[in-house]
């Protein structure tokens, strides 16, 4: 028996419109929107290896500052991506002590979202293999082409998946044949 967690399965956050944070977290993050089964209005969106909630609000109450924090496998291929988007960015600061870069965006609630590459971690990580290096910023492996949507982006309107697992097993594929 372990009293360790395992990891964090998601994070909710306020959205004071619901249509508009599931497009914009399917456009920049590829995520896929959950339909819930229960009555609940929270929005449930999944990318796979973590999952974010969306409770929606009339309106937004500020605690800031709060954020979350998601790594990127391609630091130059993400910041073209938001360019294109035309989704504005702090100016990214680079952390020699980890060999690491990092920036802030905002959803369109004003969500702080940090963006972090490590260069020299593995992707995707792998439990006991921390310390390998991965390709130098800008060249990960199978990284998307700079305007192509985030790695596993469901189509443009795609359907919701019907469960957790249906919305993984479409993420992973990458023809789209399982939405």
């Amino acid at each position: 028996m372990s009293n360790r967690p395992a990891y964090i399965h998601h994070v909710n956050f306020p959205t004071t419109d619901p249509e508009r944070t599931k497009e914009w977290y399917t456009k920049v993050f590829g995520m896929k929107y959950i339909k819930p089964k229960s009555n609940t209005k929270v929005v449930l969106m999944t990318r796979g290896n973590f999952d974010l909630h969306f409770t929606p609000v009339e309106e937004m109450d500020r605690m800031a500052p709060y954020h979350f924090a998601v790594e990127v496998e391609d630091w130059d291929g993400f910041l073209a991506h938001l360019r294109e988007l035309g989704i504005r960015h702090t100016r990214p600061i680079t952390r020699p002590e980890n060999n690491s870069q990092f920036c802030y965006i905002h959803d369109p609630d004003h969500t702080m979202i940090e963006l972090v590459f490590h260069a020299r971690r593995a992707y995707p990580p792998v439990p006991g293999q921390e310390g390998q290096a991965s390709s130098a910023p800008g060249q990960a492996p199978g990284a998307p082409a700079p305007g192509a949507p985030a790695p596993g982006a469901p189509a443009p309107g795609a359907p919701a998946a019907d469960s957790a697992e249906e919305a993984r097993v479409a993420l992973a594929d990458p023809t789209g044949a399982t939405t």
